[in-house]
């Protein structure tokens, strides 16, 4: 091999550089050690280059929008070209309406508060709960959790087959799941949907920070994510997709920005005249930072390559799934099986420990950040978990109901940041912990497990 092709293979297997990489955390046995961020579902730590892009723009910050001066048309410059530039990552439709929302959450609600009168809408109880709840306004029929992508297909068809084939209707589909990382058939889905005159909504939350997301290709209506799940974490997210619903909705804040004219009326009230727009929905001095860093971080991760930050990817599930099927006592969570393709998200039950005593301890004795509970995706973990969920031990599930104390689990997720040795600690981690035990002794603080002290 040359130098330059061996500078090549290892620059292809390199994570992309993180913030917080050099960061080191205590252990309650002594000592500190680099600290493993293992958590990237809930949120990734900011890619370097859009901590860097964000540096260099902030002493340039200025109003977005109608304002006269330099730094406010550099700002509105700004703001407008990172419109595009997300558009572009999407792969938007000409004619796609692009908003920029504070979340996920954010962006399902808003759509939620677009749908024409008496839409119909269809929801796997699969879901995370940003798109298993917003709908509560309309007439929602939530389907049982399938056990193979073809059975979703199904699933959906028939209940779309008996549904009111005359008025609107939504389907609301994750693309990853954020509970056991593995891939939806959205593509055949979203074919489902339009055969029955339905449109779709892809959550990709989870599934934009691993794989490329393409309107167009994947042929759904709406697309929503996250900045902070995306490298980019400075409040924003993005709801991308077809305008008219968008349109003809009332502005979901109302204030500056969402109105074109405003004037008073003879009966002492004030008539409105709304954008139609993207302004039309995002009220009030827009984030321009974080519409900024999404950009950044879309710009950053199609400059990688997705095929090369995918291949990197599989080999650290690879090495995560092999790691805990040589650990008996470890169940790994899944709908599809473990042939399914997936993304770095893995959420598993250990015999004999309840899941919030295993992460404190991967925490304080191994410097580990995982996450344990139900994942804001309650109805799957406890169809995972079915009616026999592991023992009660010593500390309880923050998130679980009263009596429910043992009904929870453990996720690990990781991404483009993540180095090897973060993996390889993990599981040597989890190794150690049901064959030798915890070193340290922990009870229950307001809710959480904490080392005692």
């Amino acid at each position: 091999m040359s130098v330059s092709t061996a500078a090549a293979a290892q620059s292809v297997c390199a994570p992309l550089p993180v913030l917080g990489r050099d960061v080191t955390v205590p252990l309650v046995t002594g000592g500190e050690v680099a600290y493993a961020a293992l958590d990237y579902a809930a949120s990734a730590p900011a890619l370097q280059r859009v901590w860097d892009d964000v540096a260099a723009y902030a002493p340039y910050y200025g109003s977005v929008h109608r304002g006269a001066g330099y730094l406010s048309q550099l700002s509105t410059d700004l703001f407008e070209n990172a419109r595009r530039t997300v558009a572009e990552f999407l792969d938007c439709r000409p004619d796609d309406q692009l908003v920029f929302t504070r979340s996920t959450t954010d962006s399902l609600n808003l759509l939620a508060r677009a749908l024409p009168a008496d839409c119909q809408v269809f929801v796997f109880e699969t879901e995370h709960h940003a798109s298993l709840l917003p709908w509560q306004d309309a007439r929602v029929t939530y389907l049982n959790a399938p056990r193979t992508p073809r059975q979703a297909v199904e699933t959906l068809e028939r209940a779309l087959a008996d549904r009111d084939p005359y008025g609107p209707a939504l389907v609301c589909v994750t693309g990853a799941s954020n509970v056991t990382g593995e891939l939806w058939p959205v593509r055949e889905l979203a074919a489902a949907a339009h055969a029955h005159g339905a449109r779709i909504v892809l959550d990709a939350a989870q599934l934009a920070p691993h794989h490329p997301v393409s309107v167009q290709d994947l042929d759904v209506d709406w697309v929503a994510f996250s900045g902070h799940k995306l490298y980019a974490p400075f409040g924003s997210g993005v709801l991308a997709g077809r305008a008219d619903w968008l349109q003809a909705a009332e502005p979901y804040l109302a204030g500056g920005g969402a109105s074109r004219k405003v004037t008073r009326r003879e009966d002492g009230g004030v008539a409105v005249e709304w954008h139609e727009s993207a302004a039309r929905h995002e009220a009030g001095s827009p984030n321009v930072i974080g519409a900024y860093s999404i950009a950044s971080a879309c710009k950053a991760l199609t400059e990688a390559g997705f095929d090369t930050l995918v291949a990197r990817e599989r080999q650290l599930i690879d090495a995560v799934r092999a790691g805990l099927a040589e650990v008996p006592e470890v169940r790994v969570l899944s709908l599809f099986g473990d042939d399914a393709p997936r993304v770095g998200v893995i959420s598993f039950v250990v015999e004999g420990w309840n899941s919030s005593h295993f992460a404190a301890a991967l925490s304080a004795e191994y410097g580990i950040g995982v996450r344990d509970g139900l994942f804001c995706a309650h109805p799957l973990v406890r169809t995972l978990l079915g009616s026999d969920p592991q023992s009660q031990g010593e500390c309880g599930a923050p998130e679980a109901a009263p009596g429910e104390k043992s009904l929870n689990a453990i996720r690990v997720s990781f991404g483009a940041g993540t180095p090897d040795e973060h993996v390889e600690r993990f599981v040597t981690a989890v190794r150690e912990l049901v064959t030798d035990g915890a070193k340290w002794s922990y009870r229950t603080e307001d809710g959480r497990c904490v080392p005692a002290v």
